[in-house]
């Protein structure tokens, strides 16, 4: 597929969700959307499965905080429950999705990270929401939805590992367009 002229940024921290990080690596990339994976500390990341497989990330998050967000049309935020613990530790991470935010940038959030992540920094205050089963007891203010991928504006959340695909071809249909989220469905066989 071609390369459009969407960037997205995808945050890894130590004991992330492997598989809703990776698949919406690779499903974007086949979308043509640039992809820049950022480590919250250095730039090896292990992540949560198979005894921790290690990663290394594009860039750090000093140095994309130093380039700034205007370049970005997306964060994607993987879930695993250290990983969203890690990532929500960070403050500078937090002020970088706020920004995102603010500037009506795409915020996309798996499994425990619409609840630990995007919660606290008040991204799904009066929204409706989804995340992985139980966690949503935790919020309050937000309508939450028991829906495998949920849109609510610019923010998309998804319940866990096994609704990773279906949550890539949401942020690709968010930030391309429904062709192209379907030719990507239809080539994975999702």
């Amino acid at each position: 597929m071609a390369k459009t002229e969407r960037r997205a940024v995808v945050f890894l921290a130590d004991g992330f969700e492997d598989i809703e990080a990776v698949t919406p690596i690779d499903y974007l990339s086949r979308a043509g959307i640039e992809i820049t994976t950022v480590s919250i500390s250095d730039s090896l990341i292990v992540t949560s499965r198979w005894g921790g497989i290690r990663i290394t990330a594009d860039t750090t998050l000093n140095e994309l905080v130093k380039q700034g967000n205007n370049i970005y049309d997306a964060v994607i935020i993987p879930g695993g429950m250290s990983g969203a613990a890690n990532l929500a530790a960070c403050e500078k991470a937090g002020s970088f999705i706020k920004e995102m935010a603010a500037a009506g940038k795409t915020i996309c959030a798996i499994c425990a990270s619409p609840v630990i992540v995007l919660a606290p920094l008040g991204l799904i205050t009066g929204r409706k929401f989804t995340c992985y089963p139980a966690l949503e007891e935790k919020v309050t203010d937000a309508v939450w939805s028991d829906e495998r991928v949920v849109t609510d504006g610019n923010i998309i959340t998804s319940r866990s590992a096994g609704t990773a695909g279906e949550f890539a071809v949401a942020i690709i249909k968010k930030l391309t367009d429904i062709e192209t989220a379907e030719k990507i469905s239809e080539s994975v066989l999702l």
